[in-house]
Protein backbone atom coordinates (compact mmCIF):
# COMPACT_ATOMS: atom_id res chain seq x y z
CA UNK A 1 0.00 0.00 0.00
CA UNK A 2 1.14 3.68 -0.63
CA UNK A 3 0.58 7.12 0.81
CA UNK A 4 0.31 10.06 -1.46
CA UNK A 5 1.45 13.47 0.03
CA UNK A 6 1.46 16.37 -2.32
CA UNK A 7 3.10 19.03 0.46
CA UNK A 8 6.33 16.56 1.18
CA UNK A 9 9.01 18.75 -0.33
CA UNK A 10 7.76 21.49 1.79
CA UNK A 11 9.69 20.31 5.10
CA UNK A 12 12.97 20.00 2.23
CA UNK A 13 12.73 23.69 1.77
CA UNK A 14 12.15 24.85 4.92
CA UNK A 15 15.39 23.63 5.86
CA UNK A 16 17.52 26.73 5.43
CA UNK A 17 20.74 25.61 6.42
CA UNK A 18 20.82 23.15 3.67
CA UNK A 19 20.99 25.73 1.21
CA UNK A 20 24.37 26.68 1.16
CA UNK A 21 25.58 22.90 0.80
CA UNK A 22 23.22 22.26 -1.87
CA UNK A 23 24.02 25.00 -3.64
CA UNK A 24 27.66 24.15 -3.55
CA UNK A 25 27.11 20.05 -4.34
CA UNK A 26 24.89 21.55 -7.88
CA UNK A 27 27.71 23.70 -8.64
CA UNK A 28 30.06 20.15 -8.38
CA UNK A 29 27.25 18.32 -10.15
CA UNK A 30 27.45 20.79 -12.84
CA UNK A 31 31.15 19.69 -13.77
CA UNK A 32 30.97 15.78 -12.93
CA UNK A 33 28.08 15.81 -15.60
CA UNK A 34 29.87 17.48 -18.04
CA UNK A 35 33.43 16.30 -18.18
CA UNK A 36 33.09 13.07 -20.45
CA UNK A 37 30.92 15.03 -23.36
CA UNK A 38 33.04 18.29 -22.46
CA UNK A 39 36.46 16.48 -22.28
CA UNK A 40 35.40 15.06 -25.89
CA UNK A 41 34.30 17.94 -27.12
CA UNK A 42 36.97 20.60 -26.13
CA UNK A 43 39.92 17.72 -27.63
CA UNK A 44 37.91 17.18 -31.09
CA UNK A 45 37.43 20.66 -31.52
CA UNK A 46 40.98 21.01 -31.02
CA UNK A 47 41.98 19.37 -33.50
CA UNK A 48 42.66 15.89 -31.99
CA UNK A 49 41.59 12.67 -33.18
CA UNK A 50 38.37 10.59 -31.51
CA UNK A 51 40.45 7.95 -30.52
CA UNK A 52 42.25 10.77 -28.04
CA UNK A 53 39.34 12.20 -27.11
CA UNK A 54 37.69 8.49 -26.40
CA UNK A 55 40.61 7.68 -24.52
CA UNK A 56 41.01 10.77 -22.18
CA UNK A 57 37.21 10.18 -21.35
CA UNK A 58 37.54 6.54 -20.80
CA UNK A 59 40.47 7.75 -19.01
CA UNK A 60 38.25 9.87 -16.26
CA UNK A 61 35.99 7.71 -16.11
CA UNK A 62 38.70 4.67 -14.86
CA UNK A 63 40.33 7.29 -12.15
CA UNK A 64 36.90 8.45 -11.12
CA UNK A 65 36.29 4.44 -10.41
CA UNK A 66 39.28 3.82 -8.57
CA UNK A 67 40.20 6.74 -7.00
CA UNK A 68 36.61 8.56 -6.00
CA UNK A 69 35.90 5.67 -3.99
CA UNK A 70 39.07 5.92 -1.63
CA UNK A 71 38.78 9.39 -1.30
CA UNK A 72 35.07 9.11 -0.05
CA UNK A 73 36.63 6.63 2.59
CA UNK A 74 38.81 9.31 4.19
CA UNK A 75 36.09 12.04 3.88
CA UNK A 76 34.54 9.35 6.40
CA UNK A 77 36.99 9.23 8.59
CA UNK A 78 38.43 12.78 8.67
CA UNK A 79 35.57 15.15 7.60
CA UNK A 80 34.53 17.07 4.20
CA UNK A 81 36.32 19.95 5.21
CA UNK A 82 39.73 18.22 6.08
CA UNK A 83 39.65 16.14 2.51
CA UNK A 84 37.65 17.59 0.02
CA UNK A 85 40.24 20.89 -0.67
CA UNK A 86 43.12 18.23 -1.09
CA UNK A 87 41.24 16.11 -3.57
CA UNK A 88 39.85 19.25 -5.70
CA UNK A 89 42.93 20.28 -5.76
CA UNK A 90 44.55 17.47 -7.62
CA UNK A 91 41.18 17.26 -9.42
CA UNK A 92 41.91 20.74 -10.75
CA UNK A 93 45.29 20.46 -11.20
CA UNK A 94 44.35 17.89 -14.03
CA UNK A 95 42.03 19.82 -15.68
CA UNK A 96 44.21 22.67 -15.57
CA UNK A 97 46.67 20.44 -17.66
CA UNK A 98 44.07 19.17 -20.17
CA UNK A 99 43.04 22.75 -20.82
CA UNK A 100 46.40 24.21 -21.16
CA UNK A 101 47.39 21.33 -23.44
CA UNK A 102 44.69 21.57 -25.59
CA UNK A 103 45.19 25.62 -25.83
CA UNK A 104 48.80 24.72 -26.94
CA UNK A 105 47.75 22.21 -29.19
CA UNK A 106 50.67 20.03 -27.05
CA UNK A 107 51.12 16.24 -27.07
CA UNK A 108 48.97 14.00 -26.47
CA UNK A 109 50.49 12.46 -23.49
CA UNK A 110 49.52 15.31 -21.36
CA UNK A 111 45.88 15.11 -21.73
CA UNK A 112 46.24 10.93 -20.32
CA UNK A 113 48.04 12.33 -17.32
CA UNK A 114 45.30 15.46 -16.80
CA UNK A 115 42.58 13.26 -17.18
CA UNK A 116 44.16 10.61 -14.52
CA UNK A 117 44.59 13.82 -11.95
CA UNK A 118 40.79 14.68 -12.88
CA UNK A 119 39.65 11.43 -11.31
CA UNK A 120 40.53 12.86 -7.89
CA UNK A 121 37.02 14.46 -8.69
CA UNK A 122 35.26 14.40 -4.56
CA UNK A 123 31.33 12.65 -4.96
CA UNK A 124 28.87 15.80 -4.81
CA UNK A 125 25.90 13.53 -4.65
CA UNK A 126 27.47 11.18 -1.76
CA UNK A 127 28.79 14.52 -0.01
CA UNK A 128 25.16 16.14 0.10
CA UNK A 129 23.04 13.12 0.70
CA UNK A 130 25.33 12.13 3.73
CA UNK A 131 24.74 16.23 4.96
CA UNK A 132 21.37 15.69 4.89
CA UNK A 133 21.51 11.98 6.52
CA UNK A 134 23.28 13.64 8.99
CA UNK A 135 20.81 16.66 9.96
CA UNK A 136 18.36 14.15 9.31
CA UNK A 137 19.43 10.96 11.70
CA UNK A 138 21.10 13.16 14.33
CA UNK A 139 17.83 14.50 15.19
CA UNK A 140 19.19 18.14 14.89
CA UNK A 141 16.03 19.32 12.49
CA UNK A 142 13.59 17.85 15.26
CA UNK A 143 9.89 17.94 14.21
CA UNK A 144 10.86 19.80 11.09
CA UNK A 145 12.93 16.83 9.80
CA UNK A 146 11.84 15.84 6.28
CA UNK A 147 11.34 11.80 5.31
CA UNK A 148 14.89 10.57 3.95
CA UNK A 149 12.95 8.96 1.16
CA UNK A 150 11.64 12.51 0.43
CA UNK A 151 15.38 13.57 0.50
CA UNK A 152 16.72 11.53 -1.93
CA UNK A 153 13.83 12.27 -4.20
CA UNK A 154 15.28 15.52 -4.17
CA UNK A 155 18.61 14.90 -4.17
CA UNK A 156 17.86 12.75 -7.52
CA UNK A 157 16.10 15.70 -9.58
CA UNK A 158 19.11 17.67 -8.57
CA UNK A 159 21.15 15.14 -10.44
CA UNK A 160 19.24 15.17 -13.33
CA UNK A 161 19.29 18.97 -13.42
CA UNK A 162 22.72 18.94 -14.16
CA UNK A 163 22.69 15.68 -16.23
CA UNK A 164 20.12 17.52 -18.59
CA UNK A 165 22.24 20.80 -18.75
CA UNK A 166 25.32 20.59 -18.11
CA UNK A 167 26.10 18.59 -21.02
CA UNK A 168 24.56 21.13 -23.60
CA UNK A 169 26.13 24.53 -21.90
CA UNK A 170 29.51 22.40 -22.39
CA UNK A 171 29.24 21.72 -26.18
CA UNK A 172 26.95 25.28 -26.60
CA UNK A 173 30.27 27.37 -24.42
CA UNK A 174 32.71 25.20 -26.91
CA UNK A 175 31.41 25.44 -30.42
CA UNK A 176 30.63 29.29 -29.82
CA UNK A 177 33.09 30.57 -28.52
CA UNK A 178 36.44 28.77 -28.01
CA UNK A 179 37.12 24.83 -27.52
CA UNK A 180 38.12 25.11 -24.16
CA UNK A 181 35.52 27.24 -22.54
CA UNK A 182 32.84 24.96 -21.47
CA UNK A 183 35.50 22.54 -19.81
CA UNK A 184 36.95 26.22 -17.73
CA UNK A 185 33.39 27.36 -17.18
CA UNK A 186 32.63 23.72 -15.26
CA UNK A 187 36.30 24.21 -13.73
CA UNK A 188 34.87 27.67 -12.16
CA UNK A 189 32.02 25.86 -11.03
CA UNK A 190 33.35 23.35 -9.56
CA UNK A 191 35.64 25.54 -7.33
CA UNK A 192 33.15 27.55 -6.12
CA UNK A 193 31.23 24.84 -5.15
CA UNK A 194 33.83 23.39 -2.97
CA UNK A 195 34.85 27.02 -1.41
CA UNK A 196 31.12 26.98 -0.64
CA UNK A 197 30.74 23.54 0.80
CA UNK A 198 33.97 23.82 2.59
CA UNK A 199 32.74 26.74 4.48
CA UNK A 200 29.68 25.46 5.44
CA UNK A 201 31.00 23.73 8.42
CA UNK A 202 27.77 23.55 10.72
CA UNK A 203 26.10 21.13 8.92
CA UNK A 204 29.44 18.92 8.05
CA UNK A 205 29.04 15.11 9.40
CA UNK A 206 31.44 14.68 11.97
CA UNK A 207 33.75 10.93 11.79
CA UNK A 208 31.82 8.64 13.41
CA UNK A 209 28.99 11.02 13.69
CA UNK A 210 26.42 8.24 14.66
CA UNK A 211 28.09 8.25 17.89
CA UNK A 212 28.71 11.55 18.33
CA UNK A 213 25.64 12.95 20.04
CA UNK A 214 25.41 15.21 23.07
CA UNK A 215 26.05 12.18 25.48
CA UNK A 216 28.73 10.51 23.57
CA UNK A 217 28.45 6.70 21.90
CA UNK A 218 25.92 5.16 24.59
CA UNK A 219 23.28 7.69 24.53
CA UNK A 220 22.90 6.44 21.07
CA UNK A 221 22.22 3.12 22.13
CA UNK A 222 20.24 4.06 24.73
CA UNK A 223 17.83 5.70 22.13
CA UNK A 224 17.96 2.11 20.25
CA UNK A 225 17.60 0.52 23.47
CA UNK A 226 14.77 2.33 23.70
CA UNK A 227 13.13 2.23 21.06
CA UNK A 228 13.35 -1.44 21.64
CA UNK A 229 11.45 -1.70 24.85
CA UNK A 230 8.85 0.61 22.83
CA UNK A 231 8.46 -2.27 20.09
CA UNK A 232 8.76 -4.95 23.18
CA UNK A 233 5.95 -3.27 24.94
CA UNK A 234 3.51 -3.41 21.88
CA UNK A 235 4.44 -6.79 20.85
CA UNK A 236 4.53 -8.26 24.64
CA UNK A 237 6.34 -10.51 26.24
CA UNK A 238 7.76 -12.96 23.48
CA UNK A 239 9.76 -9.64 22.01
CA UNK A 240 12.29 -9.46 24.87
CA UNK A 241 14.36 -11.48 23.59
CA UNK A 242 14.55 -9.42 20.25
CA UNK A 243 14.99 -6.48 22.52
CA UNK A 244 18.23 -7.57 23.45
CA UNK A 245 19.59 -8.70 20.49
CA UNK A 246 18.57 -5.11 18.70
CA UNK A 247 20.17 -2.90 21.47
CA UNK A 248 23.40 -5.52 21.49
CA UNK A 249 23.40 -4.89 17.27
CA UNK A 250 23.14 -1.36 17.87
CA UNK A 251 26.35 -1.29 19.99
CA UNK A 252 27.65 -3.36 17.51
CA UNK A 253 26.82 -0.71 14.36
CA UNK A 254 28.49 1.94 17.23
CA UNK A 255 31.73 0.26 17.79
CA UNK A 256 32.19 -0.78 14.18
CA UNK A 257 31.33 2.81 12.57
CA UNK A 258 34.09 4.24 15.10
CA UNK A 259 36.69 2.16 14.16
CA UNK A 260 38.39 2.41 10.66
CA UNK A 261 37.76 -0.41 8.47
CA UNK A 262 38.40 -1.99 4.92
CA UNK A 263 36.84 -0.70 2.13
CA UNK A 264 32.67 -1.01 2.20
CA UNK A 265 32.86 -2.51 -1.27
CA UNK A 266 34.73 -5.74 0.86
CA UNK A 267 32.81 -5.59 3.74
CA UNK A 268 29.30 -4.89 2.65
CA UNK A 269 26.93 -7.44 0.90
CA UNK A 270 24.38 -4.78 0.15
CA UNK A 271 27.09 -2.22 -1.29
CA UNK A 272 28.15 -5.32 -3.47
CA UNK A 273 24.67 -5.67 -5.11
CA UNK A 274 24.20 -2.73 -5.42
CA UNK A 275 27.62 -1.83 -7.24
CA UNK A 276 26.95 -4.85 -9.21
CA UNK A 277 23.26 -3.32 -10.05
CA UNK A 278 24.67 0.13 -11.20
CA UNK A 279 27.30 -1.21 -13.00
CA UNK A 280 24.71 -2.74 -15.27
CA UNK A 281 22.88 0.31 -15.21
CA UNK A 282 25.59 2.35 -16.49
CA UNK A 283 26.52 -0.23 -19.50
CA UNK A 284 23.38 -0.53 -20.62
CA UNK A 285 22.68 3.06 -20.41
CA UNK A 286 26.12 3.97 -21.95
CA UNK A 287 25.23 1.54 -24.62
CA UNK A 288 21.76 2.99 -25.32
CA UNK A 289 23.67 7.19 -25.53
CA UNK A 290 26.14 5.67 -28.28
CA UNK A 291 23.73 3.49 -30.38
CA UNK A 292 21.16 6.71 -29.88
CA UNK A 293 24.01 8.95 -31.48
CA UNK A 294 24.79 5.84 -34.16
CA UNK A 295 21.17 5.80 -35.55
CA UNK A 296 20.72 9.32 -35.28
CA UNK A 297 23.41 10.06 -37.77
CA UNK A 298 21.83 6.91 -40.08
CA UNK A 299 19.09 9.42 -39.77
CA UNK A 300 20.82 12.05 -40.79
CA UNK A 301 19.39 14.02 -37.87
CA UNK A 302 22.03 13.89 -35.58
CA UNK A 303 20.12 16.48 -33.42
CA UNK A 304 17.60 13.79 -32.80
CA UNK A 305 20.00 12.24 -30.18
CA UNK A 306 20.53 15.35 -28.09
CA UNK A 307 16.84 15.84 -28.20
CA UNK A 308 15.91 12.01 -27.61
CA UNK A 309 18.55 12.42 -24.29
CA UNK A 310 17.58 15.47 -23.16
CA UNK A 311 13.48 14.54 -23.11
CA UNK A 312 14.42 11.33 -21.17
CA UNK A 313 16.31 13.55 -18.62
CA UNK A 314 13.09 15.64 -18.06
CA UNK A 315 11.07 12.81 -17.55
CA UNK A 316 13.43 11.27 -15.62
CA UNK A 317 13.58 14.19 -12.88
CA UNK A 318 9.56 14.63 -13.03
CA UNK A 319 9.29 11.06 -11.78
CA UNK A 320 11.98 11.60 -9.27
CA UNK A 321 9.79 14.18 -8.05
CA UNK A 322 6.41 12.57 -8.08
CA UNK A 323 7.93 9.05 -6.75
CA UNK A 324 9.07 11.41 -3.39
CA UNK A 325 5.67 12.23 -2.94
CA UNK A 326 4.50 8.38 -2.32
CA UNK A 327 5.39 6.73 1.10
CA UNK A 328 4.66 3.28 0.11
CA UNK A 329 5.03 0.36 3.27
CA UNK A 330 6.83 -2.25 1.39
CA UNK A 331 10.40 -2.96 3.00
CA UNK A 332 12.99 -1.49 0.94
CA UNK A 333 14.29 -4.91 -0.06
CA UNK A 334 11.02 -5.80 -2.16
CA UNK A 335 10.98 -1.84 -3.58
CA UNK A 336 14.24 -2.58 -4.83
CA UNK A 337 12.97 -5.71 -6.68
CA UNK A 338 10.37 -3.94 -7.93
CA UNK A 339 11.95 -1.10 -9.22
CA UNK A 340 14.97 -3.07 -10.72
CA UNK A 341 12.01 -5.80 -12.78
CA UNK A 342 10.51 -1.56 -13.40
CA UNK A 343 13.68 -1.12 -15.21
CA UNK A 344 14.74 -3.56 -16.63
CA UNK A 345 11.66 -4.49 -18.47
CA UNK A 346 10.86 -1.23 -19.65
CA UNK A 347 14.48 -0.69 -21.33
CA UNK A 348 14.62 -4.08 -22.29
CA UNK A 349 12.11 -3.22 -25.45
CA UNK A 350 14.87 -1.29 -26.69
CA UNK A 351 15.22 -4.63 -29.07
CA UNK A 352 11.81 -3.41 -30.53
CA UNK A 353 13.80 -0.11 -31.90
CA UNK A 354 13.50 0.23 -35.45
CA UNK A 355 12.57 4.26 -35.89
CA UNK A 356 12.84 7.77 -34.71
CA UNK A 357 9.45 6.96 -33.07
CA UNK A 358 10.41 3.66 -31.25
CA UNK A 359 13.29 5.29 -30.20
CA UNK A 360 11.71 8.08 -28.34
CA UNK A 361 9.34 5.54 -27.09
CA UNK A 362 11.34 3.33 -24.74
CA UNK A 363 13.21 6.21 -23.92
CA UNK A 364 10.68 8.34 -22.54
CA UNK A 365 8.72 4.82 -21.05
CA UNK A 366 12.65 3.53 -19.17
CA UNK A 367 12.82 7.08 -17.90
CA UNK A 368 9.95 6.84 -16.15
CA UNK A 369 11.15 3.67 -13.74
CA UNK A 370 14.65 4.87 -13.72
CA UNK A 371 15.06 8.07 -11.12
CA UNK A 372 12.88 5.45 -8.69
CA UNK A 373 15.34 3.02 -8.73
CA UNK A 374 18.07 5.52 -7.92
CA UNK A 375 15.82 6.62 -5.24
CA UNK A 376 15.58 3.03 -3.30
CA UNK A 377 18.75 1.92 -4.04
CA UNK A 378 20.11 5.06 -2.18
CA UNK A 379 17.81 4.52 0.70
CA UNK A 380 18.85 0.76 0.61
CA UNK A 381 22.57 1.82 0.94
CA UNK A 382 21.56 4.37 3.84
CA UNK A 383 19.92 1.50 5.94
CA UNK A 384 22.89 -0.92 5.07
CA UNK A 385 26.05 0.72 6.33
CA UNK A 386 26.64 2.91 9.66
CA UNK A 387 25.67 6.15 9.40
CA UNK A 388 29.64 7.45 8.69
CA UNK A 389 30.16 5.54 5.93
CA UNK A 390 27.24 7.21 3.69
CA UNK A 391 29.69 8.87 1.39
CA UNK A 392 32.04 6.19 0.78
CA UNK A 393 28.49 3.63 0.46
CA UNK A 394 27.15 5.87 -2.12
CA UNK A 395 30.16 6.76 -4.08
CA UNK A 396 30.77 3.34 -4.36
CA UNK A 397 27.50 2.73 -6.25
CA UNK A 398 28.13 5.63 -8.58
CA UNK A 399 31.40 3.79 -8.86
CA UNK A 400 29.92 1.10 -10.01
CA UNK A 401 27.50 3.43 -12.62
CA UNK A 402 30.90 4.54 -13.81
CA UNK A 403 32.42 1.19 -14.71
CA UNK A 404 29.50 0.35 -16.57
CA UNK A 405 29.41 3.75 -18.56
CA UNK A 406 32.85 2.62 -20.04
CA UNK A 407 32.30 -0.83 -20.92
CA UNK A 408 29.08 0.37 -22.48
CA UNK A 409 29.84 2.70 -25.14
CA UNK A 410 32.92 0.04 -26.03
CA UNK A 411 30.67 -2.49 -26.35
CA UNK A 412 28.15 -0.55 -28.25
CA UNK A 413 30.91 0.91 -30.88
CA UNK A 414 32.43 -2.55 -31.78
CA UNK A 415 28.69 -4.05 -32.02
CA UNK A 416 27.93 -0.74 -34.59
CA UNK A 417 30.88 -0.93 -36.31
CA UNK A 418 30.56 -5.02 -36.94
CA UNK A 419 26.50 -5.19 -37.28
CA UNK A 420 25.12 -2.32 -37.54
CA UNK A 421 23.24 0.02 -34.93
CA UNK A 422 20.31 -2.17 -34.36
CA UNK A 423 22.11 -5.44 -33.12
CA UNK A 424 23.84 -3.05 -30.33
CA UNK A 425 20.07 -2.19 -28.87
CA UNK A 426 19.47 -6.29 -28.81
CA UNK A 427 22.82 -6.76 -26.90
CA UNK A 428 21.44 -3.76 -24.66
CA UNK A 429 18.20 -5.96 -23.63
CA UNK A 430 20.21 -8.18 -22.05
CA UNK A 431 22.06 -5.95 -20.06
CA UNK A 432 19.30 -4.96 -18.78
CA UNK A 433 18.25 -7.79 -17.54
CA UNK A 434 21.07 -8.38 -15.67
CA UNK A 435 19.55 -5.51 -13.14
CA UNK A 436 16.12 -7.32 -12.20
CA UNK A 437 18.25 -10.99 -12.10
CA UNK A 438 20.64 -9.49 -9.82
CA UNK A 439 18.05 -7.74 -7.11
CA UNK A 440 16.10 -11.18 -7.37
CA UNK A 441 19.07 -13.78 -6.70
CA UNK A 442 20.38 -11.08 -3.60
CA UNK A 443 17.10 -10.34 -2.21
CA UNK A 444 17.72 -12.28 0.97
CA UNK A 445 21.21 -10.86 1.11
CA UNK A 446 19.89 -7.36 0.73
CA UNK A 447 17.34 -7.74 3.29
CA UNK A 448 19.91 -9.52 5.66
CA UNK A 449 22.33 -6.28 5.36
CA UNK A 450 19.68 -3.82 6.99
CA UNK A 451 21.34 -2.39 9.95
CA UNK A 452 19.50 -3.58 13.18
CA UNK A 453 19.01 -0.08 14.55
CA UNK A 454 17.31 0.81 11.45
CA UNK A 455 15.16 -2.34 11.45
CA UNK A 456 13.27 -1.03 14.98
CA UNK A 457 12.88 2.52 13.08
CA UNK A 458 11.19 0.74 10.51
CA UNK A 459 9.01 -1.30 12.89
CA UNK A 460 8.36 1.97 14.71
CA UNK A 461 7.24 3.67 11.45
CA UNK A 462 5.45 1.17 10.27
Amino acid sequence: MAKVSPGVYKKVLRVREAYPFDIACLLMRFFGSMLNIGVVTMITLSGYSFLTAGLSSSLIALSIFVVTPRVSKRIDERGQSAVVPKAAAVSLLGLAVLIANVALHGPVWPLFVGALLVGFFPSPQAMARARWTYLIRSGRLGEAAPDLRTMFSYESVLDDMAFIFSPSISIALAAAIAPVAGMVCGGVAFAVGVVLLCTAKSTEPHPGWSQAGAAGNDADIVDVADAADAVADVAGDGAAASKGALAEGAAAVASAASVPSKSLLATSAAVRVLFVIYAFAGSFLGLFDTATVSLSEDLNSPDFAGAVLMASGAVSMTAGFLFGMVRLRAPLPKQLVVAACAVGLSFGTMFLIDSAPTLMAVALLGACTYAPLLIVANGVCERAVPDARLTEAITWLNAGYTCGAAFGPTVAGALIDTFGTMASFKVGTLLCLGMPLTAILCYRVVKASILPAYTVVEEREM
